[in-house]
């Protein structure tokens, strides 16, 4: 981070030098245009040339002004900003906020009634990915993984460039609170 920072001011013009250079740059523009003087009234139309040798004559006369040169040291036009990205409303970010609390609770209830249910006896773990944490504690925060994955894709999807999907972000944490729910239901029905 320290190398590219100073890679970001070293690279900077200073504005004394790209004075300078700019100044330097118009003076020796001047010195290489030479203007080419008729030697009879029938080249009046000639054009002005440049003093390089290699360069053909145009067989048109420009309608306008050549376009006058930059130097490189002048400041450029910054780009404008990119459109496609959208931020979400405030009624949308709290909305999220509550499925996003929704979802964790959900995900805290079946962790719980899970764990009640292997020490009971009265069930084992389905779910393989949780299956080594279900007889420790560790189970509450195993199973706190999906709903983080579905927030996260939740997230993406309010703020997609694409109108259809920006409609259904919700869909990611609503339904992962309701199969939360539903299997903290079915291990209450379990243990008697």
């Amino acid at each position: 981070m320290v190398v590219a920072a100073l890679l970001w001011v070293c690279a900077l013009p200073q504005t004394d030098d790209a004075a300078k250079f700019s100044a330097a740059w118009k003076a020796n523009a001047e010195r290489q245009t030479l203007a080419v003087t008729p030697l009879d009234s029938a080249s009046e139309d000639s054009i002005v040339t440049a003093a390089s040798r290699s360069t053909p004559e145009p067989k048109v006369k420009p309608a306008a002004e050549p376009a006058a040169l930059r130097s490189s040291a002048e400041p450029f036009q910054p780009v404008p900003a990119r459109a496609g990205r959208r931020d979400e409303t405030p009624r949308q970010r709290k909305t999220w906020y509550g499925l996003m609390t929704a979802g964790h609770a959900a995900a805290g209830f079946d962790a719980w009634t899970t764990r009640r249910a292997i020490s009971g006896g009265y069930g084992r773990e389905a779910n393989p990915f949780l299956k080594p944490f279900a007889n420790s504690n560790a189970i509450y925060a195993a199973i706190q993984v999906s709903p983080a994955v579905m927030d996260f894709l939740g997230k993406r999807l309010m703020v997609s460039q694409n109108p259809w999907i920006r409609k259904v972000w919700w869909l990611p944490q609503t339904a992962g609170a309701s199969v939360s729910l539903l299997a903290g239901r079915h291990n209450l029905g379990v243990v008697p």
